[in-house]
């Protein structure tokens, strides 16, 4: 957990949430090295808990009242340029949805009190997601409203969505080749993936009359974020692997089986409120003795199901 208030605070600020322990979490990387530990939700659930504020050095705390919020955005950082100033610039993120409920009038704090909330039924539209240029983030709130200046805590959550693809998914086939040097083809059993999938798929080799020297099949994460013409892509390999290490002959066939389950990968995310994007591929690359490159790529879609 990471406080917005220094060590001057008159008061800790603890948001407790009723059923956290009972959850799934996610490792989530922050600014620094670390990572933060967070709970998982889902759409259309419902939010409790309680805020539980204990003033410091045995004094009262006056307020004028206490607010708590639940608060989904996206940050958007230029070229690459991704800090927590600018996430908190208003000028580089956008609110998708804001409720708010006052948990406590004006008044006085003299020992440890908690503060119950409730938002009923949440609608959350988006998957958390955290990427290269962009991050998408639900948290609470809580301000403590005083004269001379507000107490300020927050607290993350994580959601995940469950939103099958709806059209066919078929196989997918390809050629790639070189007039009278190369011809190969290939195919994979299905182009959508869930994200503890396997991909299956065959290479085959018609026509070889260059030497190769050996061949990497890799998956490529491409995030794009604004829009045109001030659209910037940013992509970031996932994960890279060889799968033929010497010269193929004509009609050999490489089997390629690739198991999802150890990457950290997200759904496709496909203009997410016409801020950003995020498209995975898979990228097949011959490298022949003259370290030319001979490459293929090919969109394939990843989705989340509710594990057992």
């Amino acid at each position: 957990m990471t406080s917005l208030f220094s060590f001057s605070s008159p008061a800790d600020i603890d948001i407790r949430l009723d059923d956290e322990h009972d959850r799934k979490t996610v490792e989530v990387k922050t600014e620094n090295p670390n990572k933060e530990t967070i709970p998982v939700y889902f759409d259309g659930e419902s939010l409790q808990g309680t805020v539980v504020v204990q003033p410091r050095n045995a004094k009262k705390l006056q307020h004028d009242g206490i607010r708590i919020e639940f608060i989904g955005c996206m940050g958007m950082f230029p070229e690459g340029a991704h800090t927590s100033e600018l996430f908190y610039d208003r000028g580089n993120h956008y609110e998708f949805l804001s409720l708010g409920q006052e948990i406590a009038p004006a008044g006085e704090i003299r020992d440890s009190e908690s503060l119950p909330f409730s938002f009923k039924d949440v609608e959350k539209l988006y998957e958390s997601y955290n990427g290269i240029n962009v991050k998408l983030r639900y948290f609470f709130r809580v301000t403590v409203h005083r004269r001379m200046s507000d107490i300020v805590r927050e607290r993350d959550i994580w959601v995940h969505s469950f939103r099958l693809p709806t059209d066919s998914n078929n196989a997918i086939k390809m050629e790639v080749g070189i007039e009278d040097c190369l011809h190969i083809e290939f195919e994979y059993n299905k182009s959508k993936y869930h994200l503890k999938d396997v991909i299956v798929g065959k290479i085959y080799f018609l026509l070889v009359r260059i030497k190769i020297k050996h061949m990497e099949l890799s998956i490529i994460r491409r995030e794009t974020t604004g829009a045109a013409p001030n659209q910037y892509n940013e992509s970031e390999t996932i994960t890279k692997f060889e799968i033929m290490d010497g010269a193929p002959v004509r009609g050999e066939t490489i089997p390629i089986r690739l198991f999802l389950g150890g990457f950290e990968l997200t759904p496709t995310f496909r203009d997410v409120n016409k801020k950003f994007s995020t498209r995975y591929y898979l990228n097949l690359v011959l490298i022949d003795e003259e370290n030319r490159r001979y490459f293929k790529q090919q969109e394939i879609t990843f989705f989340r199901i509710p594990e057992n």
